[in-house]
């Protein structure tokens, strides 16, 4: 809402402090500045507020509010008096407000830095975690603004209040005075405060994507009345899969003698059910859906799916359609699926509904599926299907306009009928967020992600995202590190998530294989090795091998202590008749289905030629026990959500699933019909379980470096290199700037003199002394040594000369080499360390190793910056050509401990200060004892925002 003309000439309308948030019963509310326009509102809110809610914001009976109250608090300056309110349907529900104060308490300015603040919450909205939301909302509007603290007065009796304050995770402290509990909270925020922060918001949008899945009722709007179209489609089949709750159908056109429609009521409007609605899926056309979604929102509906297309997927004029959808969706405190979705089904027996387009619901099972797209949902279902898979939930979002994957992530996190999360994405609207929520999942079940779109450079049409400048290899090496199982096909996601459903994880990559097949079983261990696995040598039972020989087998090998999984595998076998036997695929998937239960805990795969009926008989459950994988427990307080790769409730236990191999799921045993298959996903499983297994205990950031690192020197140097009004676009340091500005870091820069001409290289030779190196600092030769730039060991004046000589004559003039020296550093492996900010990703540490050949072969490893030191540990050991660091061929190995520290030191550089948005070491020579950064680079722009630790708040339209 814009401010009307007499609002406060000092500031201008803070428009981005507006935002859609989440409450704590999963419904949405708009938090927004009150104007000068809002004095009927707020009058219309105070009068529906009781007596003791007003009794305990004034302290005294306050039955109503005078003109000059209005005035007061729709009057703001948005700076030393802001006033914030929660609309539901254009409407107040809550308000909140403060007062900027001097030492006394009495009205002041900046430099003040204290405020006072109170709110006020309708008491039909109170417990749904309002106060809460415009605590974080307010707080960071009066740190935008110079607020250091705030200072509230509360009455004893007013427990919700002081609770709000209390659990909010801020430094407080608090005294009784003069009959209240006067409460002063330091706005700084903390590692305690953004753990309370994420675990509501966890709870929030989980309830939110809860309320979507498991409704009491459903109403079909666009309900055709005749058999046929999307409407009708979805109808049958919520029918067919037998939904627990009330159906409804919905057609404006309905004939005024027609009142149901496939036996279930119909209606004109929701109006006229009379009942309360929980879920609409919404099937009409495009330029009818905003008023279906104005009369779900009038009549309480708590959620949308809209299947409708014509939105952003037709460009400009539908994205506004798409984002006008959104808004009006959220005013009525209403998610959205969709639009253009495909549906979503829950398998759970409490609920059995297929508000979808697939005609069957698919059989229940432990996988939570999510796509974006509908064509691949199909696909999906249709693969798991063939393959005997079970699902607890499916969604399929279409153009993601609201609810998206991270909000499954959040549902899938806690949800006990769910062991893994399968994801196909077509964008990331917010990596950040993305990458520690599944973090946070993959450390109590798996989540495995097929990518698309990855080298399209663009938006798939109807995602609103913003573009990451980060290649595709990147964004891989960032999910591995968050614990996601990154897989290229929607086949090898498949193959995965079932091994991973239905087999305990492994405790390592050592591999048994056996099987009727010599030849079938050679193809499995080289596909192990090529994977990185440990096999053991194929054990071949001969083509004679009878249905109890595979069971002996099997048996055998579980009980090995130095097998950590079995790969069997089967080729069909003929009678004495020379015909195939007919049932062996049954009888085969029995022997190794009572061989697998009675065996110790390890996963099973079975790789099969052409057996009929073994695929089937495997997929069989032997079993109606659920996966016994440990289930986060739920968040205690305010601790128990610090972001860690190991949340509370589910770290201690993940490792220990991850271990010992957990329980055997439900007795199926994945098959695949080629060797590579099966092995990639079990290759997939040992690397989630390392990751599982590493994760229980988290890295952590060397304190020594604490000692070293100047931080309030190294913000002086970045705030007088960007000025008071610093450029947007930013600015490239100075050597020797950015050589001090990394010394405030510990990071030490060789110096280089400049040599113009031969005389001046002979004298800065001479003051750095003898050898040196002379090289060409233009861009087109910079770091390219194999261009013949650079002249190494110059140990007397005259082979200075003779360099120098050499390089004008062959390279150019020294105006266009500029040439410069520097003492020359002891030798080693010459590397590269970078760290860089993407708009959507956040700061990204690079490593790899100096040269043409890396850089040709993409042999670069990443992580998220702030990096542990197990990050730095694992960065380093990642690339391929890592074994040169350690000795190869006979070689020294390097210092790798320095480079670890140093890739260190760069991290916390880059997270201390967010102006630096890139640096780059080149080259690093990492020597036998120590290393030499020869070269340095650093660009400095204002900093961007930071979303991801501001208050909870939807995505923005």
């Amino acid at each position: 809402m814009e401010p009307s003309v007499e609002q406060s000439p000092h500031h201008a309308y803070p428009g981005h402090w507006e935002a859609d948030v989440v409450l704590r019963d999963g419904g949405t509310a708009r938090i927004r500045p009150i104007t000068t326009d809002d004095a009927e509102r707020l009058v219309s809110f105070y009068e529906q507020v009781s007596d003791e809610s007003k009794y305990y914001r004034f302290f005294a009976p306050y039955p109503r509010l005078s003109a000059k109250d209005v005035h007061r608090f729709t009057h703001h300056d948005y700076v030393d008096r802001v006033g914030l309110a929660v609309t539901v349907g254009g409407e107040f529900i809550a308000t909140v407000r403060y007062d900027r104060i001097d030492a006394t308490g009495r009205p002041a300015s900046a430099p003040a830095d204290e405020a006072e603040v109170a709110f006020l919450v309708q008491d039909a909205h109170q417990g749904r975690g309002v106060a809460s939301t415009l605590l974080e909302h307010i707080a960071a509007v009066a740190r935008e603004r110079g607020i250091r603290r705030f200072a509230a007065e509360v009455l004893p009796a007013n427990n919700k209040m002081i609770k709000v304050f209390r659990d909010a995770g801020y430094t407080q402290q608090r005294s009784f005075e003069d009959g209240s509990v006067h409460l002063t909270l330091d706005l700084e925020p903390t590692a305690e405060s953004l753990a309370v922060q994420r675990a509501r918001e966890q709870r929030a949008e989980a309830r939110s994507v809860q309320r979507l899945l498991a409704p009491g009722s459903v109403a079909v709007i666009g309900a055709g009345r005749n058999p046929g179209g999307v409407g009708r489609t979805v109808l049958r089949n919520l029918l067919g899969a037998g939904f627990t709750g009330r159906a409804y159908a919905v057609n404006s056109a309905l004939a005024a003698d027609q009142d149901t429609i496939d036996g279930v009521p119909a209606h004109r409007s929701l109006g006229e059910i009379g009942e309360p609605v929980d879920l609409a899926v919404v099937a009409v056309p495009a330029e009818r859906v905003p008023e279906a979604v104005a009369d779900c929102g009038e009549h309480g509906v708590q959620g949308l799916v809209v299947l409708s297309a014509g939105y952003a997927e037709w460009g400009a004029e539908g994205r506004e359609r798409q984002r006008e959808l959104v808004r009006q969706a959220r005013a009525y405190g209403m998610r959205v699926i969709g639009p253009n979705a495909f549906g979503i089904i829950n398998n759970a027996e409490a609920v059995r509904l297929n508000a979808s387009l697939a005609p069957e619901r698919p059989a229940s099972g432990r996988i939570g599926l999510f796509t974006q797209s509908g064509a691949i949902g199909i696909a999906l279902l249709s693969g798991l299907y063939r393959r005997g898979a079970g699902l607890s939930t499916f969604i399929s979002a279409g153009n993601r306009a609201d609810i998206s994957g991270n909000d499954f992530l959040q549902y899938w996190y806690e949800d006990p009928d769910t062991d893994v999360a399968l994801l196909y994405l077509e964008s990331l609207g917010n990596p950040r967020k993305f990458t520690r929520l599944a973090r946070r999942t993959a450390a109590v079940k798996p989540v495995v992600v097929v990518k698309g779109a990855r080298h399209s450079g663009s938006t798939p049409p109807g995602h609103a995202v913003p573009i990451s400048r980060i290649p595709d290899a990147t964004v891989s090496a960032l999910m591995r590190q968050a614990g996601v199982i990154r897989v290229d096909t929607v086949t090898e996601m498949i193959d995965a998530g079932l091994l991973l459903a239905d087999q305990p994880l492994p405790a390592g990559g050592r591999v048994a294989i056996l099987g009727n097949s010599e030849s079938l079983g050679l193809l499995t261990y080289d596909a192990c090795l090529a994977e990185g696995l440990r096999p053991r040598p194929p054990r071949d039972l001969t083509t004679a091998a009878t249905p109890q020989d595979f069971r002996d087998a099997l048996a055998e090998a579980l009980a090995d202590a130095g097998c950590d999984a079995v790969i069997v595998t089967a080729i069909p076998w003929v009678g004495e008749d020379g015909e195939a036997e007919q049932g062996d695929g049954e009888v085969l998937a029995t022997a190794l289905h009572t061989a697998a239960a009675a065996g110790p805990a390890k996963p099973v795969a079975v790789v099969h030629v052409e057996i009929g009926g073994l695929a089937e008989a495997l997929a069989a459950a032997t079993s109606t026990v659920a996966q016994q994988r440990p289930a986060p427990a739920r968040p205690s307080g305010p601790t128990a959500a610090t972001p860690t790769p190991a949340p509370s409730g589910g770290a201690d236990a993940a490792p220990e699933a991850a271990e010992s191999g957990g329980a055997r799921a439900t007795g199926r045993i994945p098959a695949y019909p080629a060797a590579e298959r099966a092995v990639r996903a079990l290759s997939e499983a040992v690397k989630y379980a390392q990751w599982r297994r590493q994760a229980a205990v988290p890295g952590k950031v060397p304190e020594f470096l604490d000692d070293t690192i100047d931080e309030p020197g190294a913000a002086a140097r970045i705030d007088a290199a960007l000025g008071k009004d610093p450029d947007p676009r930013g600015r490239p340091l100075s050597p020797d700037e950015a050589r001090e500005l990394l010394a405030c870091y510990g990071i030490t820069v060789r110096p280089t003199l400049p040599a113009p001409d031969a005389e001046a290289a002979v004298a800065a030779a001479g003051r750095l002394g003898y050898p040196v190196a002379l090289k060409t600092t233009a861009p087109h030769l910079r770091h390219r040594a194999d261009l013949g730039g650079v002249r190494l060991d110059l140990a007397t004046e005259s082979a200075v000369r003779r360099a120098y000589g050499e390089l004008t004559e062959l390279l150019g003039k020294p105006a266009e080499l500029r040439p410069v020296v520097q003492a020359m550093a002891p030798r080693g492996v010459d590397t590269v360390v970078r760290a860089t900010i993407d708009p959507a990703a956040g700061a990204v540490l690079s490593f790899g190793l100096a040269g043409a050949p890396s850089e040709l072969l993409g042999d670069t490893a990443h992580r998220l910056v702030p990096a542990t030191d197990r990050d730095a540990a694992e960065l380093i050991r990642s690339i391929r050509a890592a074994p040169v660091l350690f000795g190869w061929r006979g070689s020294a190995p390097v210092d790798t401990a320095a480079l670890e520290e140093l890739l260190l030191r760069v991290s916390l550089l880059v997270d201390d200060h967010p102006e630096v948005v890139a640096v780059a070491l080149e080259p690093v020579v990492v020597a036998t004892q120590g290393l030499t950064v020869l070269g340095a680079s650093v660009r400095l722009s204002p900093p961007p925002a930071r979303t991801d630790l501001g208050p909870r708040r939807l995505s923005n339209y």
